[in-house]
């Protein structure tokens, strides 16, 4: 199965503009470019592991055998990169015998929030996309707002859930044009042969995107969520390609309480026309159906506060009863990483386990069916401790086997076609840890017996190796470079060559690269999202 990263500059145009100290602000434009770091520190181990000799280790010998820093090898990495590579509209930065499993694209699409059928199809109103233009709106005005009353969003938003500015929309756009994109390349795949390396086809996607979406509900944002990115994709799968069947699987620290209640709407209505139907004369064609099942901490918000209704919804296990399909499973506290394996991680598997049940009851295996991630790493042992305050987390390698438990499950039941969406996770190390091993849970690379990867890939010193290499300078390299392993010097350069552009000269709308640059640094206190 060939895996394809989507990454959308447009992105890092939601920005907080309320006041200068942004310290105190966690959901950032920099986040992105932890998770970059990880997605291309992937793509090297990958490299690394099929024995591929690249040009880039031919950099790192020359490097090394200058001894003495030689200023022409010391140049831009992006400059080198971009040189050695001759980057054009359609080039790879992948090795050429690893472009068969995985793409790196960074992509231009877009949408209008105001005409698109997915969009007003979760967030739009009978009597008038209110909440859409009523979020332009709050959006365009955001710097008079913030001049007259010293906030840009309305009071019924919580200040610390959320933030805009005047390009947020871009970025909303953007985020969802990206999934968009992902969806349309992943149920278009089906023509093309696995070995086949010359096309856009893939079976897997990751989309690194922000803002996040799963907390927002059809007019209700929330928790750094204004539109719900992949109920949106789930109905664009829905409306464009004839999909009647999604699992959507929240790993998110938090309780994806929007995507569930949006959910639960689209479930109900099928459900009423199933009966109606039943009653009816002649064979109608079944609704959309989706399951739902998140893997999330119950002291953490939105439950933080104990409210009943939000405790309860994030408490629900439901299971065909009213068309329902959901499944919630709260995160447990673990002693070593031999508990969580041997006792802890089964019961998470319980999330796979009902929807296995929820697609063998509704038909089985088929062409109808979409698997999405809701990918948030904030649960990972990394994560800023007043980010996870009640210490319910799982190790790194979660997001490595949990993907590959998914993935399998996807490829039993819907040849492999799987979207997997950024939500959140908030420090360095977690997002880096947990985006590398998450692409190679994704990237469908076995190597004889057993899995290729190695779980000490995303270990803390090899996180600190990642995060030291990768850090934002001004001027020359530290002499340093010369030692540094060469998967982290091969990171580096691929990682180089997603720089956002200026924004002067955008790039092709499909530019294939892997992982972009931006510093994420440290914040100091926080809330809990």
């Amino acid at each position: 199965k060939r895996t394809t990263v989507y990454i959308q500059d447009d992105c890092l145009k939601h920005r907080y503009i309320r006041t200068k100290d942004s310290l105190r602000v966690i959901e950032r434009p920099e986040r992105l470019r932890a998770v970059k770091i990880g997605l291309s520190a992937a793509i090297a181990r990958a490299e690394e592991a099929l024995s591929i000799s690249n040009t880039a280790t031919e950099v790192v010998a020359k490097r090394k055998d200058a001894g003495e820093r030689d200023p022409s090898l010391e140049t831009d990495v992006l400059a080198v990169t971009l040189e050695r590579m001759q980057i054009g509209p359609t080039q790879e930065v992948v090795t050429p015998e690893l472009q068969s499993l995985v793409s790196l694209t960074r992509t231009n699409a877009t949408v209008d929030l105001l005409n698109h059928p997915a969009v007003k199809y979760v967030h739009g109103d009978i009597d008038g996309d209110v909440y859409l233009e009523n979020l332009i709106a709050w959006a365009r005005d955001s710097p008079d707002n913030i001049a007259k009353k010293g906030i840009e969003i309305p009071p019924e938003i919580p200040p610390v859930d959320g933030y805009l500015c005047p390009t947020s929309i871009d970025a909303i756009q953007g985020a969802i044009g990206a999934v968009c994109e992902a969806i349309d390349t992943v149920l278009a795949t089906g023509t093309y042969s696995s070995s086949d390396s010359s096309g856009d086809h893939c079976e897997r996607a990751f989309v690194a995107i922000r803002p996040p979406g799963h907390h927002c509900g059809e007019d209700t944002p929330g928790g750094f969520c204004f539109v719900n990115n992949v109920v949106i994709g789930t109905a664009h799968a829905h409306l464009k390609h004839g999909i009647k069947r999604v699992v959507i699987l929240d790993i998110d620290l938090h309780h994806g309480n929007g995507t569930q209640s949006l959910i639960w709407q689209i479930n109900e209505e099928t459900y009423r026309q199933t009966l109606e139907h039943a009653y009816s004369k002649g064979d109608a064609s079944p609704g959309l159906q989706v399951y739902y099942g998140s893997l999330h901490d119950i002291l953490s918000f939105p439950c933080e506060d104990g409210k009943p209704d939000l405790v309860q919804a994030a408490s629900t296990s439901i299971h065909g009863a009213h068309g329902q399909h959901i499944e919630n499973i709260h995160l447990q506290r673990y002693e070593s990483n031999e508990h969580f394996w041997s006792v802890i991680y089964p019961k998470y598997l319980n999330l796979i386990h009902r929807a296995r049940d929820f697609l063998d009851s509704t038909g089985g295996p088929g062409d109808d069916i979409l698997f999405f991630v809701s990918c948030g790493f904030d649960a990972g042992e990394h994560e800023y401790s007043y980010m996870s305050r009640h210490n319910h987390r799982v190790p790194t390698s979660f997001y490595h086997r949990f993907t590959r438990d998914a993935c399998a499950m996807a490829d039993q039941y819907a040849r492999g076609r799987l979207v997997s969406v950024l939500e959140g996770g908030y420090s360095d190390k977690t997002l880096i840890g947990g985006a590398m091993a998450h692409l190679c849970g994704l990237v469908d690379l076995e190597k004889g017996e057993g899995d290729w990867v190695n779980e000490e890939w995303w270990n803390v010193e090899n996180l600190i190796k990642l995060e030291e290499a990768t850090k934002a300078r001004k001027g020359p390299r530290s002499s340093q470079v010369s030692t540094l392993d060469d998967w982290v010097h091969r990171t580096s350069e691929i990682l180089a060559t997603l720089e956002p552009y200026p924004s002067s000269s955008k790039g092709p709308r499909s530019y294939r690269v892997p992982p972009s640059s931006r510093t994420l640094r440290g914040k100091k206190n926080g809330d809990d999202r």
